[in-house]
């Protein structure tokens, strides 16, 4: 029986990596499933029949909280930080300060963020710098599920703002960098094992793998730091 994982996009390339270096995989297949983390959510919250989620830690914490994955299943797995794109070809505007950065916001003629970890805490730092209605008729939301980078990729909005992992796979746009570390926000991506998962030992065997010091590197390919 494959073991189904379900995800939010800012791990889909990553648990691909992985998965495809699982040294059991041939004789226990691993499907992977990458939504939007609001809708995965929901969807555990609903009672799928899943046997791992993938999403931020605070998240599988309220998951573990209300009983839809196992009580001490949580296992870390990545660190993600924010980046800043524009359109390839575009111009590029400074943000190695905070200054910068906040510069680059007021300057952008429209500004993305995502539903997930990284847009709440943007809509917290902009509204923390006091500009938040200001930018508000200029701020474009992507729906989950949807690349922020897309949208930058197609003209729809001028800057970008998402986890590494997510813009960095994306043809189209120029990643700027990292958010300076004064204003970035580290994101831990945990995984957690369903209530009503039916292989909970081969599934910890698997997260075992994913967890362990010998695939750092396949991480850090994937713009995120081993937890």
């Amino acid at each position: 029986m494959p073991i189904r994982i379900l995800s939010s996009m800012a791990t889909k390339q990553v648990l691909a990596d992985l998965v495809a270096r699982y040294p059991a995989l041939p004789t226990q297949p691993v499907a992977v499933e990458s939504v939007g983390g609001v809708d995965a959510a929901k969807r555990v919250q609903a009672g799928e029949a899943l046997d791992v989620v993938v999403l931020a830690a605070k998240t599988i914490d309220e998951l573990i909280a209300s009983g839809k994955l196992l009580a001490g299943s949580r296992v870390d797995l990545v660190r993600s930080g924010i980046a800043i794109a524009v359109r390839a070809g575009a111009a590029q505007p400074a943000i190695e300060t905070e200054a910068d950065v906040r510069a680059a916001v007021l300057a952008a003629s429209s500004i993305s963020t995502s539903t997930g970890p990284s847009g709440v805490y943007l809509a917290q730092l902009f509204a923390r710098w006091g500009i938040a209605e200001q930018i508000q008729s200029r701020m474009v939301q992507a729906p989950p599920g949807v690349p922020v980078g897309s949208l930058v990729a197609s003209g729809q909005v001028a800057l970008g703002f998402q986890q590494l992992s997510e813009l960095m796979v994306l043809p189209g746009i120029t990643v700027l960098g990292p958010m300076p570390e004064a204003i970035q926000s580290i994101t831990t991506f945990s995984a957690g094992i369903s209530a009503n998962c039916p292989q909970v030992e081969a599934v910890q065997a698997l997260l075992g793998f994913m967890a362990a010091a010998e695939v750092a590197g396949t991480k850090r390919k994937n713009g995120m730091e081993p937890t």
